[in-house]
């Protein structure tokens, strides 16, 4: 039997505010564990929530990107389920009048570009963390993450295969980051995809029985988790077994997902609308002034960079691939007036720390002043390559002054051509056997004398001065 792959996402992002949706408690990841608490992200009796502005801002402002209508009139809902991580015993989200509904994001594939259908985007505030501790036995809680603000992003299922989700999350992360409303760094839990997956036979027009798969925080675990899915589902269905709609586990290390409970509809959880928040009612103006502000997104950067820059095309994409490197390369471009210098370095040695190092590009501390800085230095021939990349790894570590570091670690370009005449001619004589190579027309023999200089140099001196004079000698 050949069978089609049906895959909805439901996506959960924490919002990049300061405060959490309903309380004025501190949003930063970390700290002491329930140390970023209050009466009210807590639930205690009496406390009252009052909607955080910024998030209804961040909320509408997504939406506008993933082209959705915004729900003028809106209201909270009451989730209610009793877990030690959720202090109210209910969740605060948005059932019946979510803030956005029918957008769309669209995606290259091998076919072509491809709408895929967001069904509706809802705020919503996050639940405390578990801790499991083996040692004692027992499970504490840490509330700190307890209210912070989420949006969840629910698409329809127009997705086939983990190649589409992949591109789809790509493009999802990618408008949020360039808006600012959230980092989406999926190993610290600040953007969260669960699954819905089923299977049909192909062509048919009924959806098959699907189920959630969750804990899923990287895009390699969601495509492995999609295909050990499919895999399942259609190892059951050849057998002539049922698909259970339930809740799944995805295990990336076993590769294979658990059971973890039946999956639940929306009258499990006994919605009823907030009688603590007010509606919130959006303006015309209120809209516009938003969409007036919306960034410039990648799309219309990748054009941009195109007619502006003399950089290869390649360079565009990885550059604005990250909304923080983008933002790098273009104030230090403002800064130097060099983009292929500018490029030339984030595309080389700061790829290759990020490598290194695994982090995100978002990480990135250099600043564009101290980029700029030592890109005149090389400019001007008062550090070497060598030097700069030696320099440039501090900096990609503190983001120190390029010019104070040289100048204190004495790192600056040897400019005495009678010190480097007087390198050169030792190095000749205590290589006498390169020498003779060279002459003898082995032009590799240059390289080797080359680098016996710079080494006698301690690397300060310029290489090309270095040539020129061996050749002047030899």
């Amino acid at each position: 039997m050949e069978y089609e792959t049906v895959i909805g996402l439901e996506v959960h992002v924490e919002l990049a505010t300061r405060t959490k949706i309903f309380c004025g408690c501190s949003t930063a990841f970390g700290g002491r564990p329930n140390a970023h608490t209050c009466p009210v992200c807590t639930g205690m009796p009496g406390s009252l929530p009052v909607l955080n502005r910024q998030v209804l801002e961040y909320a509408v402002s997504v939406g506008l990107a993933m082209n959705c209508d915004i729900t003028r009139y809106c209201k909270f809902d009451r989730k209610n389920y009793f877990y030690p991580d959720n202090p109210q015993n209910y969740q605060i989200s948005q059932l019946y009048l979510p803030i956005c509904r029918e957008g769309y994001v669209e995606i290259d594939t091998s076919e072509g570009r491809k709408k895929i259908g967001i069904h509706e985007i809802h705020m919503e505030e996050d639940a405390g963390k578990l801790i499991h501790d083996p040692w004692e036995d027992c499970s504490l809680v840490d509330y700190n993450r307890s209210g912070v603000p989420l949006i969840e992003i629910v698409t329809e299922p127009d997705m086939r295969s983990a190649r589409e989700v992949i591109a789809f999350l790509d493009k999802l992360r990618l408008l949020i980051q360039y808006l600012g409303a959230s980092d989406c760094k999926l190993q610290e839990g600040s953007m969260r995809v669960d699954v819905n997956l089923s299977l049909r036979e192909k062509g048919a027009m009924a959806y098959g029985t699907r189920t959630e798969m969750k804990n899923l925080n990287s895009f390699h675990a969601i495509s492995r988790a999609i295909e050990g899915e499919r895999e399942r589902q259609a190892g059951l269905l050849e057998k002539g077994k049922t698909v259970v709609q339930e809740t799944r586990r995805w295990d990336d290390a076993e590769g294979l997902s658990h059971a973890m409970r039946s999956k639940e509809d929306a009258q499990d959880y006994r919605y009823f609308p907030d009688p603590d928040l007010v509606p919130v009612r959006i303006s015309q103006e209120y809209l516009e002034s938003l969409q007036a502000r919306q960034p410039e997104f990648r799309t219309e950067k990748m054009a941009r960079y195109k007619k502006e820059y003399d950089i290869p095309d390649y360079d565009i994409e990885i550059i604005t691939g990250s909304k923080h490197m983008a933002d790098l390369f273009e104030a230090t471009s403002a800064l130097c007036g060099q983009p292929k210098k500018v490029s030339n370095w984030l595309m080389g040695e700061t790829l290759r720390l990020l490598r290194e190092q695994e982090m995100d590009p978002q990480d990135i501390r250099v600043s564009p002043g101290h980029l700029a800085a030592l890109i005149d230095l090389v400019e001007k021939k008062e550090i070497n390559g060598n030097v700069a990349k030696t320099v440039y790894e501090v900096m990609f570590e503190r983001d120190v002054d390029p010019r104070q570091y040289v100048e204190e670690q004495g790192l600056k370009t040897v400019k005495d051509e009678g010190a480097l005449r007087r390198a050169v001619e030792e190095v000749m004589a205590q290589n006498p056997q390169s020498v003779a190579d060279y002459r003898g027309g082995k032009e590799k023999a240059l390289g080797f004398l080359v680098g016996q200089t710079m080494k006698a140099m301690k690397g300060k001196a310029d290489p090309a001065s270095v040539n020129k004079q061996l050749r002047e000698l030899l």
